[in-house]
């Protein structure tokens, strides 16, 4: 006998991971610095793992150390067109089972997942989120931990809100309830190299909802999940549910993109990519089973907009934080500012005093605020929009601009002042400690509103900095359609799961809002079911009674 057949089970409301400081003298950081010792001194081999077993093809890419390039922390296999079938396949073998569960069963194991992160795992996965990503202690500890660990309890609390969402109505004689059935077919998930709790939400999510998975990460991110599928093995994720399959994008696009049996796309990354994807499900939209559902976060050219009210202080460490914290390697990352002419002074004099004390450096060197990029290839890409602006005569360079990648890709936080508001740096998205400030006469605050609205095909995040709640109100208004996630008085980075659910429109994405029940829903088909105790036994209605 099944003793749960008959039990109401909730799960209780969920609270956000508590972040460790690992500040001197804590036992927080003495467990870091021996993850950091013990994953730097070995490398490792990492698999494939398709329906739960690890598979080897001998193509080979190499994980290093941002800040240390020479230095080699794993190889990982690379799959190829075989494997990706084979994925495919583990996906569609396992999801019968997967989706026959109780969800509390799924939820369970998400649940303890996020229980191994919070303890035994923490230390490790945020050493291989430093060394990996060039993250540093507080960087990998929001994500890699925290976060993670939120979207995964989260998820499990909305998810039992999606289920519990009932008709509130069913008349005498019949009853009205609704079945929340996952994909008929696989979720392809893929991840980004600069979150370890994006690439942990874009297959759990779906998979939560009784989904199977392939899980393709970033070429640069391959450590931690793969860590992550280590802990779901172990919070006893069964074989096939989410099919771990490094590799070529386009190679992995070129099979899953068209495939009949494509459920879903959960992604985040750059919005030509995106682009690309939608177009390819677009042109085999007759060959699908069931239309795909999409959903993706991209780019950002994310904004801080100052009113002559805001703080100084405030104002200036917003600007540091939301554009240098991580290398300005997030989504949400400020890599732009309208300053009202009357603050430029007394602002260019606090920035320049504040970032002179920016040390960069190695992570295992807690004094380090700051950082390399992720690879050659974003070191060379945002070098070159450096480079532009030091050529050009609609811009100057007051802070920073020098590199060096002889040892770690490494680039100043550079700060750029240009007189053209439509200046190439001020529209594009580059992805890196690159911010760009643009000076505005005070009294055209509104139509430095609508520029900043105008300015960029992106709306993911950005920011209000006033002290007159009258000028916060318009920046509401003016800015309404320019940023899915807008701060007052705050940085434009750092959504907390639970809080801020994360995501925005136009160029930046779906806007399906991460870490909330409105992404869960994407990964449900809802089947409405009536049943009639009584049902009629005559065509004729009353009306047509005889008088």
């Amino acid at each position: 006998m099944n003793l749960l057949n008959n039990a109401v089970i909730k799960v209780p409301v969920p609270a956000n991971e508590p972040v460790y400081s690992y500040a001197p003298g804590t036992p927080e950081r003495a467990k870091l610095k021996a993850a950091l010792t013990e994953l730097a001194a070995k490398k490792i081999e990492i698999p494939l793992i398709i329906g739960g077993k690890e598979v080897r093809t001998g193509k080979i890419g190499q994980v290093v150390m941002p800040h240390n390039h020479q230095h080699v922390l794993a190889e990982y296999h690379m799959a190829g067109e075989a494997e990706i079938e084979m994925a495919v396949k583990a996906a569609m073998d396992a999801k019968k089972e997967w989706e026959a569960l109780r969800w509390e069963e799924r939820a369970a194991i998400f649940l303890k997942a996020a229980e191994l992160l919070a303890g035994k795992y923490r230390y490790q996965m945020n050493a291989a989120s430093m060394l990996t990503t060039s993250k540093n202690a507080f960087q990998a500890e929001i994500d890699a931990a925290c976060e993670l660990i939120d979207f995964l309890r989260f998820n499990v609390y909305s998810a039992q809100q999606i289920y519990s969402d009932q008709p509130p109505i069913s008349p005498t004689g019949l009853w009205n309830y609704v079945q929340q059935r996952p994909l008929e077919g696989f979720v392809l998930a893929v991840a980004p190299f600069n979150f370890t709790a994006i690439a942990g939400n874009l297959p759990t999510a779906p998979a939560i909802m009784g989904n199977t998975v392939l899980l393709k990460p970033a070429s640069s991110c391959v450590y931690t999940p793969y860590l992550l599928m280590q802990i779901l093995k172990e919070a006893g994720m069964p074989d096939g549910v989410i099919n771990f399959i490094p590799g070529s994008g386009a190679q992995i696009g070129k099979i899953c993109l068209p495939h009949k049996d494509l459920g879903g796309v959960h992604f985040t990354g750059s919005t030509g990519v995106f682009q690309n994807m939608w177009q390819t499900i677009g042109e085999n939209i007759a060959n699908y089973k069931s239309y795909p559902r999409i959903v993706g976060e991209t780019g950002g050219k994310n904004f801080i907009v100052a009113h002559k009210s805001a703080d100084l202080r405030k104002l200036t460490t917003a600007i540091i934080r939301g554009a240098f914290e991580y290398q300005g390697q997030k989504c949400s990352a400020a890599s732009r500012a309208y300053i009202p002419a009357s603050m430029w002074d007394a602002l260019r004099k606090e920035l320049e005093q504040d970032i002179a004390r920016i040390k960069p450096g190695p992570t295992d060197d807690f004094g380090n605020f700051f950082n390399a990029v992720i690879d050659k290839a974003a070191f060379a890409s945002i070098t070159e929009f450096i480079a532009y602006a030091k050529e050009s005569k609609d811009a100057e360079i007051i802070i920073g601009g020098n590199y060096d990648d002889s040892v770690g890709y490494f680039i100043e936080p550079t700060v750029i002042l240009t007189g053209n508001p439509n200046f190439r740096t001020m529209e594009e998205e580059i992805f890196g400690p690159v911010m760009t400030l643009y000076v505005y006469p005070d009294a055209q605050f509104e139509e430095t509103l609508e520029r900043c609205d105008q300015t960029s095909p992106y709306a993911l995040t950005g920011a209000i900095f006033a002290n007159d709640r009258r000028a916060v109100s318009l920046a509401l208004s003016k800015l309404e359609n320019a940023a899915g996630n807008f701060y007052i008085n705050d940085k434009p980075t750092g959504a907390v799961v639970g809080q801020q659910p994360f995501g925005g429109a136009r160029a930046s994405g779906t806007n399906d809002k991460a870490g909330s029940y409105l992404n869960l829903l994407r990964w449900v088909s809802s089947r409405t079911i009536k049943e009639t105790y009584d049902a009629p036994e005559s065509f004729e209605y009353p009306f047509m009674d005889e008088e």
